[in-house]
Parts: C-alpha cells; sequence; structure tokens
C-alpha cells in the first residue's frame, strides 16, 4: 500500500465513514477505522487497497497499540467520522452522558490525532473532522451534543493554528440519512423520511473535494445543508 496516497477512516464501518471511504476508494489507499470488525472486514473486501482497522478509539492503550501496528512513515488524509449522538435536556442529562459524549466526539479525536502527527506532517497532509450543524448553533434539547461538537471544532481551530503545514477541514453537515438520524427522529417521536435528509453520498463528495484541492487551496470550513 505505497504507490498511492494514503487515507484512515473512522467510523468507516456505516453512514458517512463507509460513504467517504468509497469516495476515496479509487485514489486512495485505505485504513478503515471502527468497532465493528466485521462490517469493516466486508468493506474492505469490497474496496482495492483497503484494510480493516476495528479498534475501540475511547481505549487509549488499544489505540496506542493499533497505531503503532501500522508502521505509518506518512498519512496523507486522517478522516475522523465516529462519533454519537445522545440528545435530551440539560436537565434530564446524566453527567455520565455528558462524559461519554466528549469522550466519543472529542477526546478520541484530540488522542488519536496527536498519535498521528508524525505520519501527517510527513506528508503535510489533511485532517478532516466531521462535526454537526449543532457544532454552530445548539437548541434545546441538544446540548450535550452540541457542546461535544463545539469543542471539536475549537480542536479543529486549534489544530490548524499549530499545524500550518496541516490542512484542517470541519465539516458541518445537517440532517444526514443515517441510523443515528433514525435514532434522533426517534427520540423526537417524529416520522422518519430519509428523502428530507442529506445522502452520505453527498457529505463524502464534499469531504472528497477538501483533501483533493490543489496544493494552494485551503477548506477551512465546510458547511452542508438538505436543499
Amino acid at each position: 500500500m505505497d504507490s498511492r496516497p494514503l487515507a484512515l477512516v473512522t467510523g468507516a464501518s456505516r453512514g458517512i465513514g463507509a460513504a467517504v471511504a468509497r469516495a476515496l476508494a479509487p485514489t486512495h489507499d485505505l485504513v478503515l477505522g471502527g468497532r465493528d470488525a466485521v462490517a469493516l472486514e466486508s468493506l474492505a473486501a469490497a474496496l482495492d487497497g483497503a484494510r480493516a482497522w476495528p479498534v475501540d478509539l475511547t481505549d487509549d492503550g488499544s489505540v496506542a497499540a493499533a497505531v503503532a501496528g501500522l508502521d505509518l512513515s506518512r498519512l496523507d488524509v486522517l478522516v475522523h467520522s465516529a462519533g454519537v449522538g445522545l440528545l435530551g435536556t440539560i436537565e434530564e442529562t446524566e453527567p455520565d452522558t455528558w462524559r461519554h459524549q466528549f469522550e466519543v466526539n472529542v477526546v478520541a479525536v484530540a488522542g488519536l490525532t496527536r498519535l498521528l502527527l508524525p505520519a501527517l506532517r510527513a506528508a503535510r497532509g489533511d485532517v478532516v473532522l466531521v462535526n454537526s450543524g449543532s457544532g454552530l448553533t445548539a437548541r434545546a434539547g441538544w446540548g450535550s451534543y452540541a457542546a461535544s461538537k463545539f469543542a471539536l471544532r475549537a480542536f479543529a481551530d486549534a489544530l490548524r493554528a499549530e499545524e500550518p503545514d496541516l490542512r484542517v477541514t470541519s465539516v458541518h453537515p445537517g440532517r444526514v440519512d443515517t441510523d443515528m438520524q433514525r435514532a434522533v427522529v426517534a427520540h423526537e417521536g417524529g416520522e422518519y423520511d430519509g428523502s428530507k435528509f442529506l445522502r452520505p453520498e453527498s457529505v463524502a463528495a464534499a469531504i472528497l473535494a477538501a483533501v483533493t484541492a490543489g496544493d494552494d487551496a485551503h477548506l477551512p470550513e465546510v458547511v452542508i445543508r438538505p436543499r
């Protein structure tokens, strides 16, 4: 896996992460990260130059060992697509929910990026963080999720300032037709209609545009909304 640029995509077993993997596959070799080893192996088998990388990103020791096992001299693209969306009012949200949401959506992202910085620097690579519209505006009932996504945006801003040779892109989609969105609509008590939402492939296309832009171009923030 040395002849083409290399991309590592987290949350690659489904949804936006899987769509990003498929969008990058024609031009990049892939490391597909996630917890569902079976789904990752199935996707890797369908894409040339792809390998599954099952790991629990909230387990610091496992992540460090898994990154060391990759033995990367360079990494051209890192896409953080893994995340959780746990909703509830401030009154009903327990502290453990706040902790878990930040652990997955922020701390795990920061930890993995830190370990991969040497390989990213060697490639003058791209880091893409799949954020949310909730990373720009907080609404009632979305407090802990929005707070984690605001924090993720702050992480991207800091990384961009500290690592000027890297391109760091925050992607803020509106509602996307995914399993997570089904859970959100069920929580809201509504009837699910995926046709009203963005397709994962549309978000992946925007990410592909960011990482394949000319070397003179940097897309620090991309906002995508359903038509």
